[in-house]
C-alpha cells in the first residue's frame, strides 16, 4: 500500500478520498481501501517525509517529496510488480471476470454503501438491504445446479 501511494501521489498530489478512488479504479473494484487503511498510511508516509500535504480547503493534499522520489528509484522492481499485478486485475478479457459482470458489482456496492450511508441507524433499512444482497446470492448460487 505505501508504494503503491506514492506511486498515485507522484502522479498528482491528492486527497485521502481521491486515493480511495483511484485504488478501486485500477484494482478493477476487486480492492477499495477503508480510510482506516489510507489515512493511517499517509500519516506514517508523513512521518517518514516521504510525503508532504498542502491544506486545499477543508481536505489536505498530500504530494511526493524528494525523499519520497528517491523511495520510489529505489523500490523501482517492486512498483514494477505492484502495476503488473494492477494491470492484471483491470484485465477484462478474462472469461472468468467479464467486464460486464464487474461493472455491475460495482454499481450493486455502491448502491448498497449509499443507501447504508444515508441512514446508518435504520435498523429495517439494514435488514431490507440484507435481505435482498441474500436473495440475490440464493438465486446465484442455484445457477450452479440447472
Amino acid at each position: 500500500m505505501r508504494l503503491l501511494i506514492l506511486k498515485l501521489v507522484s502522479d498528482e498530489a491528492r486527497h485521502g478520498y481521491d486515493l480511495i478512488r483511484e485504488i478501486e479504479a485500477r484494482t478493477g473494484g476487486a480492492y477499495v481501501p477503508s480510510p482506516g487503511v489510507i489515512y493511517p498510511a499517509l500519516e506514517a508516509l508523513l512521518d517518514q517525509g516521504l510525503v508532504e500535504v498542502q491544506p486545499d480547503g477543508q481536505k489536505r493534499s498530500f504530494s511526493l517529496t524528494d525523499d519520497g522520489r528517491n523511495e520510489m528509484v529505489a523500490e523501482a522492481e517492486a512498483l514494477d510488480r505492484i502495476e503488473a499485478r494492477l494491470a492484471e486485475l483491470q484485465d477484462s478479457e478474462r472469461p472468468e471476470d467479464p467486464e460486464d459482470v464487474r461493472e455491475a458489482m460495482l454499481r450493486l456496492r455502491h448502491s448498497v454503501i449509499q443507501s447504508l450511508r444515508a441512514n446508518h441507524a435504520d435498523v429495517d433499512r439494514r435488514k431490507a438491504i440484507t435481505d435482498i444482497l441474500s436473495d440475490a446470492q440464493d438465486r446465484i448460487s442455484k445457477l450452479d445446479d440447472v
